[in-house]
């Protein structure tokens, strides 16, 4: 237990850390990195390293990505949610760039910082991964069409329910996504890892052997990405920012007129024509 209050002591504190960096750049650093990556060492030695059965693994999973959900103001360390966003017409070109840019170095760094701090051997969890981490093995256990699948529908499942909450008060979306990532996690972890995340996926599994890059990025980066795209079609009914067209549903008015009213209308226009034709007769020679 002492190892598991280290590993919250240090989440808490990178928070923290980020919650500063957030004031001064918005987008700089996300906790994100941190929160799978201990959620995946939990998962992997916690049940024989510490004793730690699943209800208590992914109870803590939920509440570290319910903090990574309630803080940042926003930010994000998914890729595919940038380009959500840009698909959406919500973020340019170059502001799209700029946040896929700073997601590559945030799960970069944080990677970086979690294996340094791992290094220190602080707790016995670090101990056991300081020992597995240099021979590293694929997290795909399953064929490479099954797994890209698996990595899509989590993709898709995540970016309805964050299409459908992206408008709704932190207090309802934090816990709706965190609880999302949650079940999805625990429905795929020992199938593909469940990052659904292209830029975590690089930062932590693309070094492993078992798999070529070629099976990492139709798993890691098309499924996702597929992913993304048919929720945003589903909820959408289009993608803005590729065409207009509403392909799935029908466009309605806001406004509606009564039948009743609308035949009143149209009987009204009949008898004004009618008087108008008998009051002004055609001219005779």
């Amino acid at each position: 237990m002492s190892g598991l209050n280290v590993s919250i002591a240090f989440f808490l504190l990178v928070v923290s850390t980020c919650e500063m960096l957030r004031r001064l750049s918005k987008r700089l650093l996300s906790p994100g990195a941190y929160c799978c990556l201990a959620g995946e060492m939990l998962l992997e030695i916690g049940p024989w390293g510490g004793g730690f059965g699943p209800d208590v693994v992914f109870t803590l999973l939920f509440l570290l990505f319910m903090v990574h959900a309630a803080s940042l103001d926003g930010a994000s360390a998914n890729p595919t949610v940038s380009l959500q966003e840009f698909l959406l017409l919500e973020s340019g070109p170059a502001a799209t760039a700029a946040k896929l840019l700073a997601q590559a170095v945030g799960v970069g760094t944080g990677w970086a910082i979690t294996k340094l701090y791992w290094s220190w051997e602080l707790t016995q969890f670090h101990l056991i991964q300081n020992l597995i981490a240099s021979e590293c093995s694929s997290s795909i256990r399953t064929s490479l069409y099954h797994g890209a699948f698996v990595e899509g529908a989590c993709s898709f499942l995540f970016h309805l329910v964050l299409l459908r909450l992206r408008r709704s008060r932190t207090v309802y979306r934090a816990p709706a996504l965190a609880a999302t990532v949650t079940f999805l996690t625990y429905a795929a972890v020992m199938t593909t890892g469940a990052f659904f995340n292209p830029a975590l996926a690089v930062a932590t599994t693309f070094a492993c052997t078992g798999s070529s890059l070629r099976d990492y990025v139709q798993v890691y980066w098309l499924g996702p990405l597929a992913g993304m795209l048919a929720a945003l079609l589903l909820h959408q009914g289009n993608i803005p920012r590729l065409f207009q067209k509403n392909l799935l549903y029908s466009q309605k008015s806001k406004y509606k007129i009564p039948k009743a009213r609308l035949a009143h209308a149209e009987g009204g226009d009949e008898r004004r024509k009618g008087k108008g034709e008998k009051s002004n007769p055609a001219p005779r020679a």
